[in-house]
């Protein structure tokens, strides 16, 4: 369930760690007082994955990637959709006073687009990834309102938790098979 080449799996993980560091800091808007610690855990051991990835990347930088010419331009082409259907979505909901919506748009498109990601970077764990996503975007607001929680608490906590796991799992992949290399 990896991706073929090291540096694609590292980028991933430097990607994937990222975005769980911001997620995990929406999560902080209105947590929980108990979730807080949780949380800092989370963001601090997303961006230590950064830093790793980010020297796993480097150091496999000439080594192969799915991205070719055609690869990239799709992926700009799903990622500009993607910035487009999350700004509009958001703009829509702030303008209709559902601002505690947004995080929640913005992780459901963050993972309907993963779906066209994983199949150009053939990387099937994406897959899983895109799925659970989307999956917490849509249990948000219910959990959030049959527990008396913040919307953006649950939606970032979870959503924070699924990216820094397939960050883990990348940049561990991308350990194991570059030390092979």
């Amino acid at each position: 369930m990896t991706a073929e080449h090291v540096r694609d799996l590292a980028a991933t993980a430097v990607v994937f760690g990222f975005f769980a560091s911001s997620w995990f800091g929406w999560a902080q808007e209105a947590p929980p007082r108990r979730w807080r610690p949780f949380l800092i855990a989370g963001s601090v051991t997303s961006v230590l994955t950064v830093v790793a990835a980010g020297l796993l990347t480097w150091r496999h930088w000439h080594d192969g990637t799915a991205f070719d010419e055609d690869t990239s331009r799709a992926f700009g082409i799903v990622v500009g959709i993607e910035f487009g259907a999350a700004a509009l979505g958001a703009v829509l909901l702030a303008v209709t006073r559902r601002r505690e919506l947004i995080p929640v748009w913005i992780a459901f498109v963050v993972g309907v687009h993963l779906f066209p990601v994983a199949e150009l970077i053939g990387y099937p764990v994406i897959h899983v990834v895109a799925a659970l996503v989307t999956i917490a975007a849509l249990a948000a607001v219910p959990v959030a309102r049959s527990r008396a929680l913040p919307v953006s608490a649950v939606v970032g906590a979870a959503t924070g938790a699924v990216l820094l796991a397939a960050a883990l799992y990348s940049v561990a992949a991308a350990a194991v098979t570059g030390s092979a290399t």
